[in-house]
C-alpha cells in the first residue's frame, strides 16, 4: 500500500477542506443541526455541483469514476468539519451498494439521481436487537401477489426522515444459517405503512426508527438475489466502517489542531501552559494516537478500494479508533478545562460526534471478536 496521496487526491482534499471549513462554520452547523431536516438544501445542491455526490460512482451515471480511497479521503475532510448531511448515507450506504449489486434496469434508473443529488438514499439495517450480524435481521418480508410485504421495525437509520428511498435488509425465509433466507429491498421512503420518528441521539445526527406495517413492494426492488442478500449487506457494512474510521481521522485531527492552538494561547502563571511538559507530553499522546487511526483507516479503505478480504483491516481500524478517540478526546477536554464543556465551545461537536461514530456499524466488543475471528481463535 503507498501511503503517497496522488496529485489527484491532494487537490480533492485541499478544495475540500477550503470549501467545508467556508460553507460549514459552527455557527451554520448549529443551525442545521436544529433543524428539522438535517441538512442545507442550498449547501446539498453546491456539493452536488462540485460532483462530489458522484465522485465514485461511473461516468455513465453522471459520476467521476474514481475510487474508494480517493471517496474517503474526502470523507476525512467532512470528519474534520464536522460536516452534517446525508452525504454518508446516499452515497456510501446507498448508492454504492446499488452500484455493488443492483441490476442494469436498477442502475440507470437511481444511481443517475445520486450522483446529481436529486435522490437522497438511506440504508435500513439495525434493529431493536442491537446485533450486526445476520442472527439480528429479523424484519419480515413475505411473498405477496409477485411482490413482498414487509413487517417489522429498523432502528437507526440515518436520514430516514428526509431520504426518498431506502435499502432494506429483511429476512425472507430460514435457513441452516442466518445468513440464509437475508434479501435486499429498494422501498420507496415515502411508501404507505411505514414511518419515521426521528431519535433523540448525542450527536444530533438524524437517526431514526422506521416501522414497516404491510410495506408493499414490488419484486423488480428486489437488489440481488432472494434470499442471498447477506453478501450485500455485510460488504455494505465493511465498506460504512471504512469510512467512519476516516471521518473519525478527520474529527480527532480538528480535536487536536484546536487542542495544539489552546495549549498555544492559554497562559498560567505568566506563560503558555503548551509549554509545561506535561501539557506537551499530552498532545505528543494525542498526535500519535491520531496517526494511528489515519494509518489504519487509510488501510482499511485502501483494502475495501482493492477489492481485496478486508474483515480484518476494517475491524483493526474501527476498534482502534473507537479506543483511540476516547483517550484524544479525555486529554483534549482535560487541557482546555471548563471551557471545553461548555455547548459555545467547537471541541463539543467532536467529542458528540466521537460518541455516534464509535458504535456505527460494529462497537468495539464487535470489532474484536471479527479480529479474534480471524486469528482463528
Amino acid at each position: 500500500m503507498n501511503l503517497t496521496l496522488s496529485e489527484e487526491q491532494e487537490m480533492l482534499k485541499s478544495m475540500a477542506h477550503d470549501f467545508l471549513v467556508d460553507k460549514f462554520p459552527k455557527t451554520a452547523i448549529k443551525e442545521i443541526e436544529a433543524s428539522e431536516s438535517g441538512y442545507s438544501p442550498e449547501l446539498w445542491k453546491e456539493m452536488a455541483g462540485l460532483g462530489w455526490m458522484g465522485l465514485s460512482l461511473p461516468d455513465k451515471f453522471g459520476g467521476s469514476g474514481m475510487s474508494f480511497l480517493d471517496l474517503a479521503f474526502l470523507l476525512e475532510e467532512m470528519g474534520r468539519a464536522a460536516t452534517p448531511g446525508p452525504f454518508f448515507s446516499s452515497v456510501v450506504l446507498g448508492g454504492m451498494t446499488i452500484l455493488d449489486a443492483g441490476s442494469d434496469a436498477q442502475k440507470d434508473k437511481y444511481l443517475p439521481g445520486i450522483a446529481s443529488g436529486e435522490s437522497i438514499f438511506t440504508f435500513a439495517l439495525s434493529e431493536p436487537n442491537g446485533l450486526y450480524d445476520a442472527e439480528g435481521v429479523t424484519l419480515k418480508a413475505d411473498e405477496d401477489k409477485g411482490g413482498y410485504t414487509l413487517n417489522g421495525t429498523k432502528l437507526f437509520v440515518p436520514f430516514a426522515n428526509i431520504a426518498g428511498h431506502m435499502i432494506v435488509v429483511a429476512r425472507t425465509g430460514m435457513g441452516a444459517n442466518p445468513e440464509d433466507g437475508i434479501t435486499l429491498f429498494i422501498v420507496d421512503g415515502k411508501a404507505q405503512g411505514l414511518s419515521a420518528t426521528e431519535l433523540k441521539t448525542i450527536a444530533n445526527d438524524k437517526l431514526c426508527e422506521v416501522v414497516f406495517k404491510q410495506v408493499k413492494v414490488p419484486a423488480e426492488n428486489v437488489l440481488g438475489e432472494v434470499g442471498k442478500g447477506w453478501s450485500i449487506a455485510k460488504k455494505a457494512m465493511c465498506r460504512a466502517a471504512a469510512g467512519k474510521c476516516c471521518e473519525m481521522a478527520g474529527a480527532m485531527q480538528a480535536a487536536l489542531d484546536m487542542t495544539v492552538a489552546y495549549a498555544k494561547d492559554r497562559k498560567q502563571f505568566d506563560k503558555p501552559i503548551g509549554s509545561f511538559q506535561v501539557i506537551q507530553h499530552y498532545c505528543a499522546d494525542m498526535a500519535t494516537d491520531v496517526d494511528g487511526i489515519k494509518l489504519s483507516a487509510y488501510k482499511a479503505a485502501w483494502s475495501v478500494s482493492e477489492g481485496i478480504p478486508c474483515d480484518e483491516d476494517v475491524a483493526v481500524a474501527k476498534a482502534w479508533a473507537g479506543q483511540a478517540s476516547q483517550r484524544i478526546l479525555a486529554l483534549a477536554h482535560q487541557i482546555h478545562g471548563a471551557i471545553g464543556v461548555t455547548i459555545d465551545h467547537d471541541l463539543q461537536y467532536y467529542t458528540r460526534r466521537a460518541k455516534g461514530l464509535e458504535v456505527s456499524f460494529g462497537d468495539i466488543d464487535f470489532c474484536k471478536e471479527v479480529i479474534a475471528s480471524q486469528m482463528g481463535l
